[in-house]
Protein backbone atom coordinates (compact mmCIF):
# COMPACT_ATOMS: atom_id res chain seq x y z
CA UNK A 1 0.00 0.00 0.00
CA UNK A 2 1.03 3.44 -0.16
CA UNK A 3 0.67 4.89 2.98
CA UNK A 4 -0.01 4.23 6.16
CA UNK A 5 0.13 5.41 9.92
CA UNK A 6 0.63 1.56 11.54
CA UNK A 7 0.91 -2.12 11.12
CA UNK A 8 -1.24 -5.01 11.89
CA UNK A 9 0.93 -5.24 15.38
CA UNK A 10 0.61 -1.45 16.05
CA UNK A 11 4.00 -0.99 15.19
CA UNK A 12 4.88 2.49 13.10
CA UNK A 13 5.10 1.91 8.95
CA UNK A 14 6.91 4.13 6.82
CA UNK A 15 5.34 4.88 3.49
CA UNK A 16 7.57 3.43 0.19
CA UNK A 17 10.76 5.54 -0.52
CA UNK A 18 10.52 7.65 2.70
CA UNK A 19 12.89 5.99 4.70
CA UNK A 20 12.05 2.74 5.09
CA UNK A 21 13.42 -0.28 3.30
CA UNK A 22 14.00 -0.14 -1.07
CA UNK A 23 12.02 -3.09 -1.68
CA UNK A 24 12.43 -4.24 -5.42
CA UNK A 25 8.31 -4.43 -6.18
CA UNK A 26 7.45 -1.31 -5.37
CA UNK A 27 6.16 1.34 -8.23
CA UNK A 28 7.25 4.25 -9.48
CA UNK A 29 4.21 6.53 -10.64
CA UNK A 30 5.24 9.70 -12.03
CA UNK A 31 2.89 12.65 -12.90
CA UNK A 32 3.95 14.41 -16.33
CA UNK A 33 3.19 18.30 -16.86
CA UNK A 34 1.74 19.46 -19.82
CA UNK A 35 4.46 20.70 -21.83
CA UNK A 36 8.34 19.97 -21.04
CA UNK A 37 8.63 17.57 -18.66
CA UNK A 38 10.11 19.11 -15.49
CA UNK A 39 10.55 16.36 -12.89
CA UNK A 40 11.51 16.79 -9.45
CA UNK A 41 14.61 15.13 -8.48
CA UNK A 42 13.35 12.19 -6.72
CA UNK A 43 11.51 11.17 -10.09
CA UNK A 44 14.34 11.90 -11.64
CA UNK A 45 16.37 8.92 -9.94
CA UNK A 46 13.32 6.84 -9.79
CA UNK A 47 13.27 7.04 -13.86
CA UNK A 48 17.03 6.71 -14.27
CA UNK A 49 16.93 3.61 -12.55
CA UNK A 50 14.17 1.89 -14.26
CA UNK A 51 14.79 -1.31 -16.50
CA UNK A 52 10.77 -0.72 -17.44
CA UNK A 53 8.81 2.40 -18.38
CA UNK A 54 5.35 2.51 -18.99
CA UNK A 55 3.21 5.28 -20.45
CA UNK A 56 1.46 6.86 -23.24
CA UNK A 57 3.17 8.16 -26.78
CA UNK A 58 3.37 11.74 -25.35
CA UNK A 59 4.54 10.92 -21.79
CA UNK A 60 7.42 8.07 -23.51
CA UNK A 61 8.31 11.28 -25.43
CA UNK A 62 8.50 13.92 -23.04
CA UNK A 63 11.02 12.53 -21.05
CA UNK A 64 14.32 10.77 -21.20
CA UNK A 65 14.22 6.49 -20.79
CA UNK A 66 17.19 5.30 -19.29
CA UNK A 67 19.20 3.47 -22.18
CA UNK A 68 18.42 -0.34 -22.29
CA UNK A 69 15.28 0.22 -20.14
CA UNK A 70 11.91 -1.66 -21.99
CA UNK A 71 9.08 0.63 -22.40
CA UNK A 72 5.59 -0.14 -22.88
CA UNK A 73 3.00 2.29 -24.65
CA UNK A 74 -0.10 2.56 -22.74
CA UNK A 75 -2.11 2.31 -26.13
CA UNK A 76 -4.15 -0.74 -24.27
CA UNK A 77 -4.49 0.28 -20.70
CA UNK A 78 -4.96 -3.57 -19.10
CA UNK A 79 -1.87 -4.91 -20.93
CA UNK A 80 0.50 -2.05 -19.98
CA UNK A 81 -0.67 -2.77 -15.87
CA UNK A 82 -0.40 -6.50 -16.48
CA UNK A 83 3.49 -6.06 -18.31
CA UNK A 84 3.99 -4.12 -14.69
CA UNK A 85 2.43 -6.81 -12.81
CA UNK A 86 4.76 -9.47 -14.48
CA UNK A 87 8.37 -7.21 -14.18
CA UNK A 88 8.10 -6.48 -10.22
CA UNK A 89 6.86 -9.94 -9.53
CA UNK A 90 9.67 -11.54 -11.83
CA UNK A 91 11.94 -9.01 -9.95
CA UNK A 92 12.99 -7.75 -13.20
CA UNK A 93 14.34 -4.50 -11.97
CA UNK A 94 12.57 -1.24 -10.62
CA UNK A 95 9.38 0.00 -12.87
CA UNK A 96 8.26 3.45 -14.04
CA UNK A 97 4.21 4.43 -14.77
CA UNK A 98 4.22 7.37 -16.50
CA UNK A 99 0.82 9.39 -16.39
CA UNK A 100 -0.67 12.97 -17.39
CA UNK A 101 -0.70 15.77 -14.07
CA UNK A 102 -1.93 13.93 -10.80
CA UNK A 103 -2.00 10.64 -11.13
CA UNK A 104 -3.84 9.84 -7.97
CA UNK A 105 -6.65 12.39 -9.41
CA UNK A 106 -8.80 10.20 -11.61
CA UNK A 107 -5.89 8.82 -12.80
CA UNK A 108 -4.03 5.28 -13.13
CA UNK A 109 -2.85 5.19 -9.26
CA UNK A 110 -6.35 3.45 -8.18
CA UNK A 111 -5.76 0.76 -10.99
CA UNK A 112 -2.36 0.45 -9.88
CA UNK A 113 -3.58 -0.16 -6.24
CA UNK A 114 -6.22 -2.79 -7.45
CA UNK A 115 -3.38 -4.96 -8.53
CA UNK A 116 -1.84 -4.92 -5.19
CA UNK A 117 1.36 -3.16 -5.69
CA UNK A 118 3.59 -0.35 -3.43
CA UNK A 119 3.62 2.76 -5.03
CA UNK A 120 5.73 5.90 -4.97
CA UNK A 121 3.79 8.63 -6.60
CA UNK A 122 5.78 11.92 -7.59
CA UNK A 123 2.30 14.46 -8.67
CA UNK A 124 2.69 17.22 -11.06
CA UNK A 125 0.10 20.08 -11.36
CA UNK A 126 -3.44 18.20 -12.29
CA UNK A 127 -5.34 19.93 -15.76
CA UNK A 128 -8.05 20.93 -13.57
CA UNK A 129 -6.03 22.68 -11.62
CA UNK A 130 -4.18 24.59 -14.50
CA UNK A 131 -7.91 25.09 -16.53
CA UNK A 132 -8.88 26.99 -13.46
CA UNK A 133 -5.46 28.88 -12.77
CA UNK A 134 -5.79 29.99 -16.61
CA UNK A 135 -9.11 31.75 -15.74
CA UNK A 136 -8.12 32.70 -12.30
CA UNK A 137 -10.61 31.42 -10.53
CA UNK A 138 -10.32 29.35 -7.24
CA UNK A 139 -11.67 25.42 -7.96
CA UNK A 140 -12.15 24.38 -4.08
CA UNK A 141 -15.99 24.78 -4.59
CA UNK A 142 -15.85 22.87 -7.57
CA UNK A 143 -17.34 19.66 -8.63
CA UNK A 144 -15.06 16.96 -10.54
CA UNK A 145 -15.88 14.48 -12.46
CA UNK A 146 -15.23 12.33 -15.36
CA UNK A 147 -16.32 11.20 -18.47
CA UNK A 148 -13.19 9.42 -19.88
CA UNK A 149 -14.08 6.40 -20.88
CA UNK A 150 -17.98 6.11 -18.80
CA UNK A 151 -21.34 7.46 -19.23
CA UNK A 152 -22.19 11.10 -20.09
CA UNK A 153 -25.22 11.31 -18.81
CA UNK A 154 -24.38 11.33 -15.07
CA UNK A 155 -21.78 13.87 -15.95
CA UNK A 156 -23.90 16.48 -17.96
CA UNK A 157 -26.64 16.42 -14.82
CA UNK A 158 -24.07 17.49 -12.76
CA UNK A 159 -23.28 20.11 -15.07
CA UNK A 160 -27.11 21.13 -15.28
CA UNK A 161 -26.63 21.02 -11.25
CA UNK A 162 -24.48 22.51 -10.05
CA UNK A 163 -22.80 26.45 -11.16
CA UNK A 164 -18.71 25.20 -11.42
CA UNK A 165 -18.03 21.64 -12.82
CA UNK A 166 -14.70 20.03 -14.29
CA UNK A 167 -15.19 17.59 -16.73
CA UNK A 168 -11.99 15.39 -17.29
CA UNK A 169 -13.12 14.56 -21.21
CA UNK A 170 -12.37 11.38 -23.12
CA UNK A 171 -12.16 10.56 -27.09
CA UNK A 172 -15.88 9.95 -27.15
CA UNK A 173 -16.92 11.95 -24.94
CA UNK A 174 -14.94 15.66 -25.49
CA UNK A 175 -16.09 19.09 -25.78
CA UNK A 176 -18.64 18.76 -28.69
CA UNK A 177 -20.30 16.33 -27.21
CA UNK A 178 -20.91 17.68 -23.70
CA UNK A 179 -21.80 21.32 -25.56
CA UNK A 180 -24.44 19.34 -27.49
CA UNK A 181 -25.92 17.82 -24.23
CA UNK A 182 -26.20 21.40 -22.22
CA UNK A 183 -27.18 23.11 -25.58
CA UNK A 184 -30.76 23.90 -23.43
CA UNK A 185 -28.94 25.51 -20.92
CA UNK A 186 -27.45 29.07 -19.60
CA UNK A 187 -24.10 27.73 -18.57
CA UNK A 188 -20.58 28.85 -20.47
CA UNK A 189 -18.18 26.13 -21.23
CA UNK A 190 -14.29 26.82 -20.79
CA UNK A 191 -12.43 24.54 -22.76
CA UNK A 192 -9.31 24.12 -22.40
CA UNK A 193 -6.87 22.77 -24.94
CA UNK A 194 -3.17 21.37 -24.74
CA UNK A 195 -2.21 22.79 -21.67
CA UNK A 196 1.37 24.30 -20.76
CA UNK A 197 2.70 23.41 -24.34
CA UNK A 198 3.22 26.36 -27.04
CA UNK A 199 -0.52 25.39 -28.68
CA UNK A 200 -2.13 26.00 -25.49
CA UNK A 201 -5.54 27.44 -26.21
CA UNK A 202 -8.52 28.46 -23.78
CA UNK A 203 -12.22 29.49 -25.23
CA UNK A 204 -15.35 30.50 -23.19
CA UNK A 205 -18.25 30.02 -25.40
CA UNK A 206 -21.80 28.59 -25.36
CA UNK A 207 -22.41 24.86 -25.23
CA UNK A 208 -24.31 25.06 -28.69
CA UNK A 209 -21.09 26.67 -30.19
CA UNK A 210 -18.56 24.06 -28.76
CA UNK A 211 -21.69 21.59 -30.02
CA UNK A 212 -20.02 22.46 -34.11
CA UNK A 213 -16.72 21.95 -33.01
CA UNK A 214 -13.63 19.46 -33.54
CA UNK A 215 -11.54 19.91 -30.53
CA UNK A 216 -7.98 18.92 -30.50
CA UNK A 217 -6.91 16.58 -27.53
CA UNK A 218 -6.12 16.52 -24.80
CA UNK A 219 -8.79 19.01 -23.21
CA UNK A 220 -10.55 19.79 -19.94
CA UNK A 221 -13.76 21.39 -19.66
CA UNK A 222 -15.19 23.67 -17.52
CA UNK A 223 -18.87 24.33 -17.38
CA UNK A 224 -19.39 27.54 -15.71
CA UNK A 225 -22.38 29.90 -14.35
CA UNK A 226 -21.75 32.88 -16.76
CA UNK A 227 -21.65 34.73 -13.55
CA UNK A 228 -18.40 33.39 -12.56
CA UNK A 229 -16.97 34.71 -15.66
CA UNK A 230 -17.80 38.28 -14.79
CA UNK A 231 -15.26 40.64 -12.51
CA UNK A 232 -16.40 40.58 -9.11
CA UNK A 233 -18.59 43.62 -7.51
CA UNK A 234 -15.90 45.39 -5.09
CA UNK A 235 -16.86 43.73 -1.77
CA UNK A 236 -19.23 41.27 -2.87
CA UNK A 237 -18.03 38.21 -1.98
CA UNK A 238 -16.46 38.81 1.18
CA UNK A 239 -17.23 36.75 4.27
CA UNK A 240 -15.89 36.37 8.00
CA UNK A 241 -14.29 33.32 8.75
CA UNK A 242 -16.96 31.66 9.87
CA UNK A 243 -18.26 31.64 5.97
CA UNK A 244 -15.28 30.50 4.56
CA UNK A 245 -15.32 27.11 2.57
CA UNK A 246 -14.22 24.24 5.08
CA UNK A 247 -14.95 21.42 2.22
CA UNK A 248 -13.88 21.12 -1.30
CA UNK A 249 -16.78 20.42 -3.88
CA UNK A 250 -20.54 20.46 -3.87
CA UNK A 251 -20.95 16.95 -2.35
CA UNK A 252 -22.65 17.14 0.89
CA UNK A 253 -25.91 16.02 1.95
CA UNK A 254 -28.57 19.56 2.65
CA UNK A 255 -28.99 20.34 6.33
CA UNK A 256 -32.15 18.59 6.40
CA UNK A 257 -34.86 17.86 4.46
CA UNK A 258 -39.27 17.61 3.84
CA UNK A 259 -38.61 21.40 4.84
CA UNK A 260 -41.75 22.61 6.37
CA UNK A 261 -44.20 24.60 4.35
CA UNK A 262 -43.21 28.22 5.27
CA UNK A 263 -39.85 27.66 3.57
CA UNK A 264 -41.69 28.19 0.27
CA UNK A 265 -43.65 30.50 -1.62
CA UNK A 266 -47.10 28.64 -2.45
CA UNK A 267 -50.15 29.71 -3.53
CA UNK A 268 -53.75 27.88 -2.17
CA UNK A 269 -52.42 25.67 -0.50
CA UNK A 270 -50.58 24.18 -3.84
CA UNK A 271 -47.47 22.60 -2.06
CA UNK A 272 -46.20 19.08 -1.36
CA UNK A 273 -46.88 18.90 2.71
CA UNK A 274 -43.79 18.07 4.48
CA UNK A 275 -44.55 14.35 5.70
CA UNK A 276 -45.52 13.47 2.11
CA UNK A 277 -42.51 14.98 0.59
CA UNK A 278 -40.14 13.22 2.87
CA UNK A 279 -41.83 9.70 1.31
CA UNK A 280 -41.67 10.92 -2.00
CA UNK A 281 -37.52 12.02 -1.84
CA UNK A 282 -37.08 8.60 -0.27
CA UNK A 283 -38.66 6.58 -3.38
CA UNK A 284 -36.92 9.09 -5.66
CA UNK A 285 -33.73 8.83 -4.15
CA UNK A 286 -31.77 12.01 -5.71
CA UNK A 287 -28.81 12.78 -5.92
CA UNK A 288 -25.55 14.22 -8.33
CA UNK A 289 -25.47 12.71 -11.51
CA UNK A 290 -29.77 11.95 -11.41
CA UNK A 291 -31.58 14.15 -13.46
CA UNK A 292 -35.50 14.35 -12.56
CA UNK A 293 -38.64 15.81 -13.34
CA UNK A 294 -40.99 17.37 -11.01
CA UNK A 295 -44.15 17.40 -13.22
CA UNK A 296 -47.29 19.69 -11.87
CA UNK A 297 -44.59 21.60 -10.18
CA UNK A 298 -46.71 24.37 -8.44
CA UNK A 299 -44.19 25.33 -5.57
CA UNK A 300 -41.79 23.28 -6.85
CA UNK A 301 -41.31 22.27 -3.34
CA UNK A 302 -40.38 18.41 -4.76
CA UNK A 303 -37.89 19.87 -7.40
CA UNK A 304 -35.86 22.48 -4.77
CA UNK A 305 -35.54 19.42 -1.97
CA UNK A 306 -34.36 17.06 -5.09
CA UNK A 307 -31.59 19.93 -6.27
CA UNK A 308 -30.50 20.44 -2.63
CA UNK A 309 -29.67 16.50 -3.05
CA UNK A 310 -27.29 17.89 -5.53
CA UNK A 311 -29.68 16.16 -8.34
CA UNK A 312 -30.03 18.21 -11.89
CA UNK A 313 -33.85 19.03 -11.73
CA UNK A 314 -36.41 20.43 -14.35
CA UNK A 315 -39.87 21.78 -12.86
CA UNK A 316 -43.02 22.05 -15.36
CA UNK A 317 -46.33 23.56 -14.54
CA UNK A 318 -48.77 25.19 -17.09
CA UNK A 319 -48.96 28.26 -14.96
CA UNK A 320 -46.94 30.87 -15.96
CA UNK A 321 -46.70 32.45 -11.98
CA UNK A 322 -46.20 28.95 -10.85
CA UNK A 323 -43.45 28.78 -12.69
CA UNK A 324 -41.93 32.03 -11.52
CA UNK A 325 -42.32 30.50 -8.39
CA UNK A 326 -40.72 28.00 -8.75
CA UNK A 327 -37.67 29.35 -9.81
CA UNK A 328 -37.95 32.27 -7.20
CA UNK A 329 -38.23 29.10 -4.27
CA UNK A 330 -34.91 28.11 -6.15
CA UNK A 331 -33.09 30.93 -5.69
CA UNK A 332 -34.33 31.61 -1.85
CA UNK A 333 -32.65 28.11 -1.08
CA UNK A 334 -29.31 28.28 -3.68
CA UNK A 335 -29.87 25.99 -5.97
CA UNK A 336 -29.96 25.32 -9.55
CA UNK A 337 -33.58 24.23 -11.16
CA UNK A 338 -34.84 24.53 -14.74
CA UNK A 339 -38.57 25.61 -14.53
CA UNK A 340 -40.66 25.29 -17.88
CA UNK A 341 -43.74 26.49 -18.62
CA UNK A 342 -45.76 24.12 -20.50
CA UNK A 343 -48.90 21.40 -20.62
CA UNK A 344 -47.42 18.07 -20.54
CA UNK A 345 -47.14 15.99 -21.78
CA UNK A 346 -46.55 17.81 -25.24
CA UNK A 347 -43.74 20.08 -22.81
CA UNK A 348 -41.99 17.13 -21.65
CA UNK A 349 -41.08 16.16 -25.51
CA UNK A 350 -38.19 18.14 -25.50
CA UNK A 351 -36.28 17.77 -22.13
CA UNK A 352 -33.45 15.49 -21.22
CA UNK A 353 -34.02 12.13 -20.35
CA UNK A 354 -34.82 11.93 -16.57
CA UNK A 355 -33.59 8.86 -13.97
CA UNK A 356 -36.67 9.79 -11.64
CA UNK A 357 -40.17 11.37 -12.28
CA UNK A 358 -42.62 12.85 -9.77
CA UNK A 359 -45.86 13.39 -10.72
CA UNK A 360 -47.35 16.15 -8.47
CA UNK A 361 -50.64 17.04 -11.31
CA UNK A 362 -52.29 16.11 -14.45
CA UNK A 363 -54.07 12.95 -15.44
CA UNK A 364 -53.66 9.70 -17.44
CA UNK A 365 -51.77 11.34 -20.21
CA UNK A 366 -49.30 12.92 -18.32
CA UNK A 367 -48.53 9.63 -16.67
CA UNK A 368 -48.41 8.11 -20.05
CA UNK A 369 -46.02 10.71 -21.32
CA UNK A 370 -43.68 10.46 -18.50
CA UNK A 371 -43.32 6.38 -18.77
CA UNK A 372 -42.57 7.21 -22.55
CA UNK A 373 -39.31 7.80 -21.45
CA UNK A 374 -38.64 4.66 -18.90
CA UNK A 375 -37.08 6.66 -16.38
CA UNK A 376 -35.56 3.72 -13.40
CA UNK A 377 -38.51 5.40 -10.58
CA UNK A 378 -41.74 7.35 -10.83
CA UNK A 379 -43.76 8.71 -8.16
CA UNK A 380 -47.36 9.66 -8.72
CA UNK A 381 -49.46 11.54 -5.93
CA UNK A 382 -52.96 11.38 -6.19
CA UNK A 383 -55.66 12.65 -3.99
CA UNK A 384 -59.33 11.33 -5.78
CA UNK A 385 -59.14 7.31 -4.73
CA UNK A 386 -60.70 6.86 -8.42
CA UNK A 387 -57.15 7.54 -10.18
CA UNK A 388 -55.39 4.97 -7.72
CA UNK A 389 -55.92 1.79 -9.66
CA UNK A 390 -55.69 3.17 -12.91
CA UNK A 391 -52.11 4.38 -12.14
CA UNK A 392 -51.37 1.43 -10.18
CA UNK A 393 -52.29 -0.42 -13.72
CA UNK A 394 -50.32 1.68 -16.27
CA UNK A 395 -47.52 1.54 -14.32
CA UNK A 396 -47.26 -2.29 -14.02
CA UNK A 397 -48.19 -2.65 -17.43
CA UNK A 398 -44.76 -0.88 -18.14
CA UNK A 399 -43.03 -3.22 -16.51
CA UNK A 400 -42.54 -1.27 -12.97
CA UNK A 401 -42.66 -3.25 -9.51
CA UNK A 402 -45.26 -1.19 -8.11
CA UNK A 403 -45.96 -0.30 -5.00
CA UNK A 404 -48.11 2.85 -2.94
CA UNK A 405 -49.10 4.24 0.56
CA UNK A 406 -51.42 6.59 1.89
CA UNK A 407 -50.27 9.37 3.73
CA UNK A 408 -52.25 11.03 6.52
CA UNK A 409 -50.45 12.85 9.41
CA UNK A 410 -51.79 14.82 11.99
CA UNK A 411 -50.11 17.60 13.44
CA UNK A 412 -50.03 18.82 16.72
CA UNK A 413 -51.38 22.05 17.14
CA UNK A 414 -51.81 24.49 20.32
CA UNK A 415 -55.23 24.58 22.24
CA UNK A 416 -56.07 27.73 23.28
CA UNK A 417 -55.99 26.53 27.14
CA UNK A 418 -52.28 25.12 26.38
CA UNK A 419 -53.29 21.51 25.32
CA UNK A 420 -52.63 20.07 22.35
CA UNK A 421 -54.88 18.61 19.91
CA UNK A 422 -54.24 16.96 16.49
CA UNK A 423 -55.01 18.67 13.15
CA UNK A 424 -55.22 16.32 10.61
CA UNK A 425 -54.08 17.07 7.24
CA UNK A 426 -55.80 15.91 3.72
CA UNK A 427 -54.65 12.27 3.28
CA UNK A 428 -52.51 11.75 -0.19
CA UNK A 429 -51.91 8.61 -2.19
CA UNK A 430 -48.35 7.86 -3.66
CA UNK A 431 -48.23 5.21 -5.82
CA UNK A 432 -44.53 4.22 -7.16
CA UNK A 433 -43.14 2.21 -10.05
CA UNK A 434 -39.48 1.14 -9.94
CA UNK A 435 -38.02 -0.56 -12.83
CA UNK A 436 -36.36 -3.74 -11.82
CA UNK A 437 -34.32 -3.83 -15.42
CA UNK A 438 -33.00 -0.12 -14.51
CA UNK A 439 -30.99 0.24 -10.80
CA UNK A 440 -32.20 3.59 -9.43
CA UNK A 441 -28.08 5.10 -9.66
CA UNK A 442 -26.72 7.88 -11.89
CA UNK A 443 -27.47 7.67 -15.17
CA UNK A 444 -29.68 5.06 -15.76
CA UNK A 445 -32.11 7.98 -17.85
CA UNK A 446 -29.64 8.95 -20.55
CA UNK A 447 -30.21 12.54 -19.52
CA UNK A 448 -28.19 13.81 -22.80
CA UNK A 449 -30.73 14.31 -25.01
Amino acid sequence: MATSESGPTGAPMVAPGTGGSDRRDVVTVIGVAAGPALLTAPATRALAAATLVVGGRRHLGAVEVPPGARTVELGDVTAGLAAVVDHVRADHGSAVVLASGDPGFFGIVAALRRRRLDLRVHPAVSSVALAFARLGLPWDDAVVVSAHGRDLGPVVNVCRAHPKVAVLTGPATGPARIGSALADTDRMLAVATALGTADERVECLRPDQAGGRTWPDPNVVLSLEPALLRPVADGAGTVGAAGLAWIAGAGRAPDGWALPENAFEYRDSMVTKAEVRSLVLARLGPGPGRLIWDVGAGSGSVAVECARFGAAVVAVDRDGDAVARVAGNARTHGVTVAAVQGTAPAALIDLPDPDGVFVGGGGADVLAGCLERSPSVIVVALAALDRVRPAWDRLAASGYEVGGTQVAASRLAALPDGGLRLAAANPVVLVWGRRPDRPSEPGTGRGTR
